[in-house]
């Protein structure tokens, strides 16, 4: 379903030849931080240019990734695959260069391809006739970079940009496109460092939001399972708190800082201030780089003709629940923002209601580029969805599977309909991997997203659900077995 705010006509498609595609990547950068999707943080966010995007094109407002965790789903966005399929289920895999890639397919299809930032996939990137990634992680300030040149494996390796990370990504974004071909089409990724932890921003907004208490989540002041009926105590605030006390002022942004003297709830609410005020400031940071890579566009004449894609690997809680970070089924973190601009094609203002994936991607690039989507891909392309006319047979409801398991952030699958979302947290690890000693018994979560969208109450236990569930569980199973995640 789409909601166009404003009369558009689309243009015939004689009109419009194989257009560019530039997908610009952050690292965790949640929807609660964008401004566009409302909530308590809208007001103090810097989004001018992600605004201009949505403003000319499309907001996904139900686009969700399949395993959410940076590199798992970076490897599904490439692929087309659950992780299952691609074989990079944790952060330790790399993604095999053999591997099914819409990048190669784009560059054997003719597109000139690049990729500049964050690539997190451990092996020599496939399929980009041009790269210059982050070794690993990355660091914030004076990043190294390393290229087809200088090429090493995993973290290794890199020469000395100066700068702040995604002004340097930029640079080399804008550089490659001031050299492309002008003959070919082109698909350049543009991947962001930000906003990942340490949260780190550059001195332009070290004074951002100075002395503004920003707002709390209703659910901040969660204290474990109890509080909630979930299967486990989760990842809480207080984690990032002891780091901030060990390492601000050297691996984290800003002064020393001090809990001393402060009851719980003052620690946590004083730990969620500093935690969401740099968030906010490396985000600002994004925002920049976005603009500058739209004003390259529209200057040099091929805005008209390009699909220009701006979204984050996954979410993460700003402190819903009393977390932080992602990995989990619940929304902040499965959910990903995504806005899209494609002036011949997508009316401008417009909202997609439909249930999207990460694994859908790479087929719409392909779709886009007049190429075959391969069988092996489990997503499909919404290319016509973006236009209002989403296919009869489109998904219902969503699967999910997070693999690493970890006694706080136990490994868990489940299902997202419209309304309803089941999963169970199941707590054990892959075959070969260590495994810790759990606290939790393996358990079922169960939640009514209309009645309690903050995923407050798990309602599993509750007899009146009874048949929602054992519905739910059939479509569970039916889910698991289409994807080929069975048994």
């Amino acid at each position: 379903m789409i909601l166009a705010v404003v009369p558009w006509q689309l243009l015939s498609q004689d009109q419009i030849s194989r257009p560019n595609i530039l997908f610009i990547l952050s690292d965790d950068h949640t929807a609660q931080a964008w401004g566009i999707y409302g909530g308590i943080l809208a007001p103090y966010v810097k989004n001018d240019n992600i605004r201009r995007l949505a403003a000319s094109g499309a907001v996904l407002d139900n686009a969700f990734c399949t395993n959410s965790i940076c590199t798992p789903s970076r490897a599904s966005i490439l692929t087309g695959q659950y992780s299952h399929r691609n074989g990079v289920y944790e952060l330790d895999d790399a993604l095999d260069p053999d591997t099914i890639s819409v990048a190669k397919l784009l560059q054997q299809g003719g597109y000139q391809t690049a990729l500049f930032g964050k690539w997190h996939l451990k092996k020599k990137p496939a399929g980009f006739d041009d790269f210059l990634v982050l070794p690993g992680q990355g660091r914030y300030h004076n990043p190294l970079l390393k290229g087809p040149g200088n090429w090493q494996d995993a973290n290794a390796g890199g020469v000395e940009y100066r700068g702040y990370v995604d002004d340097v990504i930029t640079d080399q974004a804008i550089k490659w496109l001031e050299q492309h071909e002008n003959d070919k089409p082109f698909f350049l990724c543009t991947q962001f460092k930000a906003t990942h932890e340490p949260f780190d921003y550059p001195e332009r907004y070290r004074h951002f939001l100075e002395n503004v208490e920003l707002p709390y989540p209703d659910n901040l002041m969660e204290w474990g399972a109890a509080a909630t009926g979930r299967t486990h105590d989760g990842w809480p605030l207080e984690i990032l708190g002891q780091r901030f006390v060990q390492h601000a002022g050297t691996t984290y942004p800003g002064p020393a800082f001090s809990l001393t003297g402060l009851d719980s709830v003052e620690a946590r609410k004083k730990i969620y201030q500093k935690f969401v005020h740099d968030f906010l400031r490396a985000g600002a940071a994004i925002d920049d780089n976005i603009g500058r890579l739209i004003d390259y566009l529209q200057g040099a004449g091929l805005w008209e003709n390009t699909v220009v894609i701006y979204t984050a690997d996954q979410g993460y809680f700003l402190g819903e629940h009393a977390y932080f970070d992602k990995r989990f089924i619940y929304e902040q973190s499965l959910r990903m923002p995504f806005v899209i601009s494609y002036p011949p094609e997508i009316p401008p203002g417009s909202h997609v209601k439909d249930m999207i994936l990460n694994i859908d991607f790479a087929p719409l690039f392909l779709d886009f580029a007049g190429l075959a989507i391969p069988a092996a891909m489990q997503g499909r392309s919404f290319r016509n969805n973006l236009q209002g006319r989403t296919p009869v047979d489109w998904r219902q409801a969503i699967y999910y599977h997070y693999w690493t398991n970890q006694p706080e952030r136990p490994a868990h699958y489940g299902i997202r309909t419209e309304r309803y979302k089941l999963a169970y947290f199941y707590g054990k690890a892959r075959p070969g991997k260590k495994q810790d000693s759990m606290p939790y018994p393996p358990g079922w979560e169960f939640y009514d997203l209309k009645k309690d969208p903050d995923e407050s109450n798990n309602l599993y236990i509750k007899k009146s659900n009874s048949r929602i569930v054992r519905k739910l569980k059939g479509r569970l199973e039916s889910l698991k077995q289409s994807m080929g995640d069975w048994p």
